[in-house]
């Protein structure tokens, strides 16, 4: 009996033995299943596609294409990145050629060559697989854009587009010899990309605000807008804020060198070895982009210009020692492989280090008739000049044909919201956020007359918009609304009636009198200086509340006012304050304040995202245009001579109105 039931156990013993076994093998294949099911939680939509260069017609003003990034790729070549495109210098460019040669640079232009969003930062590299070295190039908005030179000495590009928009918005690309692809966002933290599968990199950086990646021999590392930088090195992650060594949280730069890692923060710069912070060199100066060079680290500031940090043995102080003016305006530097010489990019151009704060350039920017690319109001006055508005840098006046323009700026010019004409006064009218200026454009160049402030009757200094009716002058402000009349200045706000104080938009009948006020909770219609009603998303079939802009439509239809809306396109409403929806429009499109034009043809609309929205109005159909636009946020609208011009975020650029859709 013994024996059988021994015989009976170990058969037990291997039916309990093949059921573990298979428990495990179970076991194991569900971990597996667990685990592609985490890595395929991880992948993000994408999609890799072939760049054509495209051109709806438009053909850009020369704006100023301020670098701000820069790469030297294998071959010697150096590519620099700006708001307007990438441009790509010749392998001698730093050798002491002329400053000329920035004429022959060969430029990638936003909106044509590459998609319509400003490039921000480049690295050079191989993804898997490729069989040269490509570079990388980080756009606000649309994603990574890959560079490869064919056969041709053409430039290939190839876009890398995440499917949600914040993974879009690219602050910057790290290629890594494993020939993976590190890209940093604003928004959503840090992502890796092999060639086929996009994700998240490390969970513990997905909302990590990337400003600046870096590699070193361990691993690489990240530096944050709002939490410091962190080491990722041998499967782990170590981060260092301002009570672990850094003089400030907010990282604008990291560098790589023979001394050691040295981070860029507003408050100095951090200096690892071995991974651990050692101290901090140049105590309070804002630095935003550091390099080694000679033995000295050389720290690009905002005010200070290029200050210098001895790091030998016999210099090794941690005091930053600079020159009035050296290096003044440089954003960044450009390392060439095995040569000396630093350059530093600047608004001036490319500039080689010539040792001891002397700096020299050698590509210069080309000029450039208009100050700045952000746009903000455009408005063609009555002697055939372009009066450009920008958003933080006062106006241009522009002559068109002969491309100069002459500048200006002061503490009342500086953000412009809106340039109109008044008809009555003949000037022209310069809606600021400090007061509405006065010019008198009759004789050459404008002459400023007047400027009007709370001192002067408004009820604001911040002026958002101006109409014209019958009785005078309607202002628009974020604390309601002014009416200047032979009678004086009268101001009308909420407790009076109106649909909210902060007022964006105007549009007037000047027969009637008429006044409509766009404001952040809906439309007053105002008749004779009183709110004879209030459209709102309670009592009409407006979609959003918020009211950017208005205009007047007259055709075959009839009478009609356009709407534009923040997140709702734009509607049509009659004069009884009756609201309808209009078909055809990008869903939840935001129209930006006062981007409307009227002409006998279209109806058009600039949107914060969507670009260029044209309505047809023949047909009654709108279309979207964003070929050959600099920018998919278009701001500003002005029209002469059949001649559209776009004001976008980045630029301008006009095309003739018959070729538009």
């Amino acid at each position: 009996m013994r024996k059988a039931t021994g015989i009976v156990s170990a058969a037990a013993l291997g039916v309990v033995a093949a059921g573990g076994c298979l428990a495990f093998l179970h076991m194991r294949s569900a971990w597996k299943e667990a685990e592609q099911q985490v890595q395929a939680e991880g992948k993000l939509g994408f999609e890799l596609t072939p760049w054509h260069a495209q051109n709806a017609g438009f053909v850009a003003l020369a704006t100023p294409n301020h670098f701000v990034a820069g790469v030297t790729a294998a071959d010697g070549k150096i590519y620099l990145a700006g708001p307007g495109g990438v441009a790509i210098y010749s392998a001698g460019i730093g050798n002491g050629v002329s400053p000329e040669l920035h004429a022959q640079a060969r430029v990638l232009q936003t909106g044509i060559e590459l998609p319509a969003a400003p490039v921000v930062a480049l690295a050079a590299g191989r993804l898997r697989g490729a069989s040269s070295e490509q570079v990388f190039a980080a756009t606000r908005g649309e994603g990574v854009l890959i560079l490869n030179e064919d056969a041709g000495d053409g430039v290939e590009v190839e876009q890398l587009q995440p499917e949600l928009e914040a993974e879009r918005d690219v602050t910057a690309v790290l290629p890594l010899a494993t020939g993976d692809l590190l890209i940093g966002t604003q928004r959503a933290g840090l992502l890796i990309f092999d060639g086929k599968t996009l994700r998240v990199f490390d969970p513990a950086m997905a909302k990590a605000d990337v400003t600046a990646l870096a590699a070193d021999g361990a691993g690489f590392w990240v530096g944050t807008r709002t939490a410091g930088v962190m080491h990722w090195h041998a499967g782990q992650t170590d981060a260092f804020d301002a009570s672990s060594g850094l003089p400030d949280v907010q990282v604008d730069d990291i560098a790589m060198t023979e001394q050691g890692v040295f981070v860029a923060t507003p408050l100095g710069v951090a200096e690892f070895a071995g991974g651990k912070p050692q101290r901090v060199l140049a105590k309070g100066v804002f630095a935003r982009a550091v390099a080694e060079e000679r033995g000295k680290l050389l720290i690009a500031t905002m005010d200070q210009g290029v200050v210098e940090v001895g790091l030998t043995a016999e210099t090794r102080s941690g005091h930053a020692v600079s020159r009035q003016n050296a290096g003044d305006g440089i954003v960044g530097f450009v390392a060439r492989s095995g040569e000396d010489n630093l350059l530093g990019i600047g608004a001036a151009g490319l500039e080689r280090y010539e040792g001891d704060s002397a700096w020299r350039t050698v590509a210069a920017t080309p000029a450039n008739a208009l100050a700045d690319r952000n746009v903000s109001a455009l408005h063609f006055a009555a002697d055939g000049r372009l009066w450009v508005g920008y958003f933080d840098r006062g106006l241009d006046v522009l002559d068109v044909a002969s491309g100069r323009a002459s500048h200006i700026e002061d503490d009342h010019i500086f953000c412009v919201n809106r340039i109109v004409a008044d008809p009555q006064r003949e000037t022209v009218d310069v809606a600021t956020a400090n007061g509405l200026v006065l010019f008198d454009a009759r004789n050459g160049q404008p002459r400023e007359r007047q400027v009007l402030l709370k001192k002067d009757g408004l009820i604001s200094d911040q002026v958002s918009d101006v109409a014209f009716a019958r009785d005078g002058m309607t202002l628009a402000t974020p604390a309601g609304l002014t009416f200047f009349t032979p009678h004086g200045a009268e101001s009308l706000y909420a407790f009076q009636g109106l649909a909210n104080n902060h007022v964006y938009a105007l549009a007037a009948e000047p027969e009637s009198g008429r006044v409509m006020a766009g404001t952040l909770a809906g439309i007053s219609v105002l008749e004779d200086g009183s709110v004879a009603r209030n459209v709102t998303l309670k009592n009409s079939g407006l979609k959003r509340n918020w009211i950017t802009a208005i205009v007047r439509v007259k055709d075959a239809n009839g009478e009609r006012w356009l709407v534009g809306t923040y997140g709702g396109g734009v509607v049509e409403m009659n004069d009884a304050g009756q609201v309808s929806a209009m078909d055809g429009l990008p869903k939840g499109a935001v129209i930006n304040p006062n981007a409307m034009l009227v002409t006998t043809q279209h109806v058009l609309a600039g949107s914060l995202t969507d670009g260029l929205l044209v309505y047809d109005r023949g047909t009654q159909r709108w279309s979207q245009v964003t070929a050959g636009l600099p920018s998919k946020n278009v701001t500003a609208f002005a029209e002469r001579d059949g001649e559209i011009y776009v004001g976008t975020e980045n630029g301008i650029a006009h095309i003739a109105e018959a070729r538009l859709p």
